[in-house]
């Protein structure tokens, strides 16, 4: 049996109490998570083992991280879900087989969305029996697949019978764990410290050895354990020399410990090391193929415990154990566990160990590892593909080949965010190829972006690309050169990439597609709207376009600019269909957003308000920022004053132009109208596609409302360039309102509303009728402006636009007429979720359903439902399904 070290608790009083209240609130049916952070030895493990006894009336299941297994994809997660997989056949379809491909027991590639649900609906299948405890030890080896599904559980289990404990080394890698309910457990403080050592070593201690060791171990419980051990009893009576950490002191007590054991049982001890999984069978097979007695060996390895599993006594003795042995030690292990583990069952396992072996370059080793990593991203594993595809070209001979392994691993890297390892394999290519060499630059273009943001550098490597393929692949330049635009649009400076993209290769035939986009974008900047619609347009018109299945970001910002509202909402909805069929964790979210976007410009807030929902469960199950500007559209067209503010005031300064739109919206709803100048000057003045162009309207109508009709044909003529340039009824209704307020033409007003009749766009329709009714009203044909303005303000209420349906209101006042009042919608009293949930439950969606669409488990569906209820009166999902505007 292995050593344990269970007196290390003394002094932990508080962490046991918080531990224990984590049980007993999940055995109330109030799940939670829990990090245990320190330095290693300070008692993280020993915690974990009270937690084991306390749990009295749990499942308790157990994974662990390992160091040398951080490579392989979902091995922490399967390793934790192992004793319960028998209960897969009880999930749906898609969720079994999202497990099931996890775990390398079908091929295919997992959906990434469901990885994660399915894990905790096997684990909610589970606690229907009992409580369940989920203990992770190690956690700062956990692979990173694992690492994003536990994280994602522990985030989910408010509503369940679940504990989850994490115990993790400080600091750890992984930003996962940080957004966790955590602990930091501190040394002990002197008088616990005293009375540690006193307990563990039994033997007189000379008081100034023992003052010694205190200092030494600074309240490390294991290393107050190990220093004696360490030192000996010579060492305890005149004093000894240690290493520098507390860490070191420990490491070199277990290696003090290994260097006394005959050389068969330090062998049988670093195969058990090297080996992540503790698997016994493989290890005494290895053991005889090293011609090792494991029988014996085994006996005389204190350390480890030989059962059913390998364990070693502490992390650190297994870290110990693999470190002290020497490298041709380490490789005879390897290549042992190589040649026993199944090349069919376990390839990639095997591909690890030999890779492990190799004590120079292999082209066959390398080739299993790049195969290896190709299987690992079919499973979702890319930390692991990276991570193989790393090790593969430091194996690789050819200088071609292995230019083309790091580059893929490059990829790989910058994928999982792991930048500096992508910049440090980025800076050993060197090649004479041009292909390779643009697609180094384009790498460092990502990796530019995703490091420095707003740095010109991103944009400069990509020209390089792009001029360095123009003799040799001149369409694949092309695409560079567009995708510089890109770029340039979203980080600035925009006229010298433009400038530079003048030089880009001529299309060999008629100019469509991406080159039609390239040369509209070159002509917009430098010849201005009219010039680029003629080229544009027909591109923009067909939302279908390849260049914006690949684009569909710069698809939306050109369509914005042109006024094409069909193209936008179909760029959008392709977007997010894409997203779907790819389960890409960037794609879908960046879809979702322009679908909400697109929505709350339609006037369908609740269709917004799921979608914002959907991308936000995404964002909080991925870890990542939310896209914050479809909030700021709907919260500037919904017009609620304090909510709105509050959240213009909570964005990131790089969403300034889009809260100067969305300020510039509110305040012309709010009859603001100074407020509302000043706002939409400053989104214009920036001139960014897009956003430049939707608050153009909005300063016609401020400057105009302000006295300042110079300002006001300014803003008319530049937006009359773009609607020009687009022809599409969207922007040409909006430019008609804007020349009527400029010129007071009632014709041009019922032109707009003509226009906007037969648009998507519900909101300018009902704010062109609310315009005209203000202009009847100021020309005193007040019969025509009540008719007018009560359409207006009927539409408005209908849309949920409380400001402008106010605005619209006071204008009825001054007819004489009194506004009827606007009745409540249910949504008004939901949260955003809870919007979404209403909506999916009225469309007779089960709870199960709702949970797997929004990453919850299913009482948590519930909980929020009775919330829903009780809010809306209700007491049935019936009552919620007859509900005509919840939808």
């Amino acid at each position: 049996m292995p050593e344990t070290y269970t007196d290390v608790l003394f002094g932990r009083q508080d962490e046991i109490r918080q531990l224990d209240a984590l049980l007993q609130a999940a055995r109330e049916g109030r799940g939670g998570a829990l990090v245990l952070r320190g330095e290693p030895g300070i008692g993280k493990s020993a915690l974990l083992r009270h937690l084991d006894e306390a749990a009295t009336g749990f499942l308790v299941m157990r994974a662990s991280g390992a160091e040398f297994e951080m490579e392989l994809p979902f091995a922490a997660l399967h390793q934790l879900l192992a004793p319960v997989t028998g209960r897969l056949t009880a999930l749906p379809a898609p969720h079994r087989k999202a497990l099931e491909i996890a775990f390398g027991l079908d091929s295919g590639a997992p959906d990434p969305f469901l990885v994660g649900v399915a894990s905790l609906g096997l684990l909610v299948e589970t606690v229907r029996e009992r409580p369940l405890l989920c203990v992770v030890d190690d956690a700062q080896w956990l692979d990173q697949a694992s690492a994003k599904a536990l994280a994602f559980l522990a985030r989910r289990v408010s509503a369940e019978s679940i504990a989850l404990v994490f115990a993790a080394r400080e600091p750890s890698r992984l930003p996962e764990l940080d957004e966790l309910p955590g602990r930091s457990l501190q040394g002990l403080g002197e008088s616990e410290a005293r009375a540690l050592l006193t307990a563990a070593v039994r033997a007189p201690l000379d008081e100034r050895v023992r003052d010694r060791i205190l200092a030494e171990a600074r309240g490390n419980p294991l290393a107050l354990v190990e220093l004696p051990r360490t030192a000996g009893l010579a060492g305890m009576a005149g004093g000894f020399a240690q290493p520098e950490s507390v860490p070191g002191v420990i490491e070199q007590s277990f290696r003090s410990r290994l260097e006394l054991l005959p050389p068969a049982a330090r062998l049988l001890v670093t195969v058990a090391a090297a080996d992540p999984i503790g698997d016994p069978g493989l290890l005494w097979r290895a053991a005889e193929r090293l011609g090792i007695d494991a029988t014996a060996a085994a006996e005389s390895a204190a350390l480890v415990e030989f059962g059913t599993r390998i364990r070693f006594s502490h992390p650190l003795a297994r870290s110990a154990a693999y470190r002290a042995a020497a490298p041709d030690e380490r490789r005879r292990a390897h290549e042992a566990l190589a040649a026993v583990t199944d090349p069919v069952t376990d390839p990639d396992r095997r591909a690890w160990h030999r890779a492990q072996a190799s004590a120079g370059p292999d082209e066959q080793v390398a080739a299993e590892l790049e195969t290896s990593a190709t299987r690992a991203q079919e499973r979702g594993g890319v930390a692991a593909a990276a991570a193989f595809l790393e090790r593969s070209a430091a194996l690789t001979i050819s200088p071609v080949q292995r230019v083309e392994r790091v580059l893929a691993a490059v990829q790989a890297k910058l994928s999982v965010g792991d930048f500096d390892t992508a910049a440090d394999l980025l800076t050993t290519i060197g090649t004479g190829d041009p292909s390779q060499a643009a697609r180094a630059d384009l790498l460092r273009g990502r990796l530019s972006f995703v490091r420095r943001r707003g740095d010109e550098g991103p944009t400069a490597y990509l020209l390089r690309a792009a001029a360095t393929l123009a003799a040799t692949d001149p369409a694949r330049s092309r695409e560079c050169y567009l995708d510089a635009i890109e770029m340039g649009l979203l980080l600035g400076g925009l006229d010298h990439v433009v400038e530079a993209a003048r030089k880009a290769p001529p299309p060999g035939g008629p100019v469509s597609g991406a080159a039609a986009v390239l040369t509209g974008l070159i002509s917009l900047v430098s010849e201005g709207h009219p010039a680029a619609g003629e080229i544009l347009r027909p591109v923009v018109g067909d939302a279908d376009d390849e260049v914006w299945a690949r684009r569909p970001s710069l698809g939306f910002m050109v369509a914005t600019e042109l006024w094409n509202f069909d193209s936008l909402y179909g760029i959008a909805t392709r977007a997010v269909a894409a997203g779907r069929e790819s389960g890409s964790f960037h794609a879908l979210p960046i879809g979702l957003a322009m679908q909400a976007t697109a929505s709350v410009h339609t006037g369908d807030f609740g269709a917004a308000m799921e979608l914002i929902s959907e991308e936000e469960a995404i964002a909080d199950a991925t870890g990542a920022a939310p896209l914050v500007y479809p909030r700021l559209h709907l919260a500037a067209l919904r017009g609620r004053r304090k909510e709105a503010v509050d959240l213009f005031a909570s964005v990131d300064q790089r969403m300034s132009l889009s809260v100067q739109w969305a300020t510039a919206v509110l305040s012309n709803g709010l009859a603001d109208y100074p407020a509302a100048l000043k706002a939409a000057r400053q989104a214009v003045e920036y001139g960014a596609v897009g956003t430049a162009g939707l608050a153009l309207p909005e300063l016609v109508e401020a400057a105009m409302r302000c006295g300042e009709t110079e300002a006001a044909a300014v803003a008319l003529a530049s937006l009359t360039e773009r609607t020009q340039a687009g022809r599409h009824a969207w922007g040409l209704g909006v430019e008609a309102y804007a020349r009527a307020l400029v010129t007071e033409d009632e014709s041009a007003y019922q032109e707009a509303i003509g226009l906007l009749d037969g648009s998507a766009p519900a909101v300018y329709r009902a704010r062109a009728h609310l315009l005209y009714g203000e202009w009847l009203r100021r020309q005193g044909r007040r019969r025509d402006a009540r008719s007018a303005l009560r359409l207006a303000h009927e539409s408005l209420s209908d849309l949920g636009m409380e400001a402008f349906a106010e605005r619209a209101a006071g204008e009825l006042r001054a007819t004489g007429e009194q506004a009827r009042s606007r009745t409540a919608k249910a949504s008004d009293q939901l949260t955003m979720q809870e919007v979404h949930i209403a909506r999916l439950v009225a469309d007779g969606a089960t709870s199960k359903e709702v949970a797997a669409k929004l990453f919850l488990s299913p009482r948590t569906v519930d909980a929020h439902l009775r919330n829903i209820f009780r809010k809306l009166g209700l007491t049935s999902r019936r009552q919620l399904r007859d509900l005509p505007d919840i939808r």
